[in-house]
């Protein structure tokens, strides 16, 4: 007896160390990262603040469900507990056979019919809102990729834009040191956020190239598939500025947990502003696939292609990691033919591991692949012209 309360009160002290060291826990990493505006809050257990219309009535239609089941879970058991006990054989209570009336079996009928109507009909009004993408004032295209965003903007103002969304190099690069510093927006910042003006329906495309994604941002109310040769599509008109928040919803790859999305909502004349600065970057950064490069000037331009879509897998060192193949030293890398090499980086290899990259000009794949050939240990002194990848292109 006298071991088995000894055991008793070892576990208990266990136990009670174990609760405080979790609470301190728990309240240093609280203090340490705030609620993100737009996106996940600490602690986090309901929806995120809507922003949009759709995103208020799905609230609306999450609560009174809630509601409505809760009353029901209430007085059905309530009514089942309440004869359980009243009847009880204890109690003095005998089986018996009771007689069914008509209006019993219309009651559990009627009322049930009733009570599925009255959740289906707001429901249904809220799903067909939910898919009327007509008269929309912005349309954009959103492709899925491993692992980022392709946007292109088709109908509306900004028309003719589009970019890559990857996930901030430096995140990644938290991530992977296994010890992140305390960070609001962690896994969730990206190079290129999604632009869009206050107050006007933009309608996004959805789409992918290679597996199925989903693009979801809670505040928006909205997700929807991404799906390769397929085209879906649904909308949103915010009506507050700001940045929000959103990750791809479909597990789509081991790199799923680095595919944010962010919303940047800005007013009419900040939207115009920056329609005028993007498109003057882009004619800025037109390239003639036609033109010949120096060595020294496609390295450096292929240094910040690498760091944006490459380094995240390959690492900056370019030793790869576990099935990630190495570039230092690769033989594919170093090869004077480079047609293997434009082949890889065009299509992918290895069934999906090294993404297709055909999104990325000419010119940034041209430069991209002389970096590697000119880095680390791969001194090879071989320049890919964008002559090249345009001719395998074809």
């Amino acid at each position: 007896m006298h071991s088995l309360r000894n055991r008793w009160t070892t576990i208990r002290t266990v136990a009670t160390t174990l609760a405080l060291s979790a609470g301190a826990w728990s309240t240093v990493a609280a203090q340490a990262v705030k609620d993100l505006a737009g996106g996940p809050a600490v602690n986090q257990l309901n929806f995120h603040p809507p922003v949009t219309r759709i995103a208020e009535e799905q609230h609306w239609l999450h609560w009174f469900m809630m509601v409505l089941c809760a009353v029901i879970f209430v007085i059905v058991f309530g009514v089942m507990f309440y004869s359980i006990l009243k009847h009880r054989k204890a109690a003095g209570h005998k089986a018996r056979e009771l007689p069914e009336p008509i209006w019993v079996e219309l009651g559990w009928t009627i009322v049930p019919l009733l009570i599925v109507i009255g959740m289906a009909l707001p429901a249904t009004k809220v799903l067909v809102a939910q898919k009327d993408t007509t008269n929309s004032d912005l349309t954009i295209k959103a492709t899925g990729m491993q692992w980022k965003w392709g946007y292109d903007y088709l109908k509306g103002e900004g028309e003719g834009i589009g970019f890559l969304s990857t996930l901030d190099n430096n995140q990644r690069l938290m991530s992977n040191s296994g010890k992140p510093e305390p960070t609001d927006d962690y896994l969730l910042r990206v190079d290129n956020p999604l632009v869009v003006p206050v107050n006007k329906k933009v309608r996004i495309i959805t789409t992918a190239n290679d597996v199925i994604h989903a693009w979801m941002v809670p505040a928006f109310g909205v997700k929807q598939d991404a799906i390769p040769g397929f085209v879906r599509d649904t909308w949103f008109r915010a009506e507050k500025t700001g940045d929000f928040y959103g990750q791809c919803a479909e597990l789509c790859g081991k790199e799923h947990a680095y595919m944010p999305i962010h919303v940047k909502v800005v007013s009419a004349e900040e939207y115009t502003a920056w329609v005028t600065d993007r498109k003057k970057a882009m004619a800025a950064a037109a390239d003639d696939p036609t033109k010949v490069w120096t060595l020294a000037d496609l390295v450096k331009r292929g240094e910040s292609v690498y760091a944006a879509n490459c380094a995240a897998c390959h690492q900056a060192n370019g030793k790869g990691a576990g099935p990630i193949k190495p570039l230092d030293g690769s033989a594919i890398v170093t090869a004077t033919d480079h047609g293997k090499m434009i082949e890889v980086v065009l299509n992918g290899a290895a069934g999906g591991s090294m993404p297709s990259w055909k999104q990325l000009s000419d010119t940034e794949l041209a430069a991209v692949m002389t970096f590697a050939k000119n880095n680390w240990s791969n001194k090879t002194e071989q320049i890919v012209q964008p002559a090249e990848v345009l001719a395998a292109r074809k």
